[in-house]
C-alpha cells in the first residue's frame, strides 16, 4: 500500500510565524514541517512538503504527484478563494484530497468565506492552528 501523502502549501505560508502571529501563530513552516516529519514516522506514512507563492507551480505540483501520492494535504492559503485551477487539477487526481487552514476561513473577511478547493476535499480543517496539519495525517492513517 502506497503510504506517501504530499503537502502542499501555498503563499504566503513561507512567512508563517513571521506574518500576522496574532492570526496564524508563532511557528514557522519548518516547524509544521518538523512535526509532521514526526507523526508521519509514528503513524507510518512517508511524506513530501511542497511550498509556493505562485499558482502554476502548485498545479504542476498536483500533476506531478498524480502516480505517486496516496493523498495531499493541502492549505493553498489565499489561492483558497480565487483559483480554479487548482481545482481543476486536484480534480485529476484520483486519491483524497484534505484541506487545511490554520485560520477558521469563516470567521473572517466574507471573501475568505468561499474555497474552491473545498469542492474536491473530503475534508476541511479550518481554525485549528497548525494543529490541523496532524490531524490531517491522522486521518490518512486511519
Amino acid at each position: 500500500m502506497n503510504k506517501l501523502i504530499y503537502v502542499l502549501n501555498g503563499p504566503n505560508l513561507n512567512l508563517l510565524g513571521k506574518r500576522q502571529p496574532e492570526i496564524y501563530g508563532h511557528e514557522t513552516l519548518a516547524d509544521v514541517e518538523h512535526k509532521m516529519r514526526a507523526r508521519a514516522a509514528q503513524l507510518d506514512l512517508e511524506i513530501e512538503f511542497f511550498q509556493s507563492n505562485f499558482e502554476g507551480a502548485l498545479v504542476e505540483k498536483v500533476h506531478e504527484v498524480r502516480d505517486k501520492a496516496a493523498g495531499i494535504i493541502i492549505n493553498p492559503a489565499a489561492l483558497s478563494h480565487t483559483s480554479v485551477a487548482i481545482l481543476d487539477a486536484l480534480n485529476t487526481f484520483e486519491s483524497p484530497v484534505i484541506e487545511v487552514h490554520i485560520s477558521n476561513i469563516h470567521k473572517r473577511e466574507a471573501f475568505r468565506h468561499h474555497s474552491w478547493v473545498s469542492a474536491r476535499a473530503e475534508g476541511v480543517i479550518a481554525g485549528m492552528g497548525t494543529l490541523g496539519y496532524m490531524l490531517a495525517l491522522d486521518y490518512f492513517a486511519s
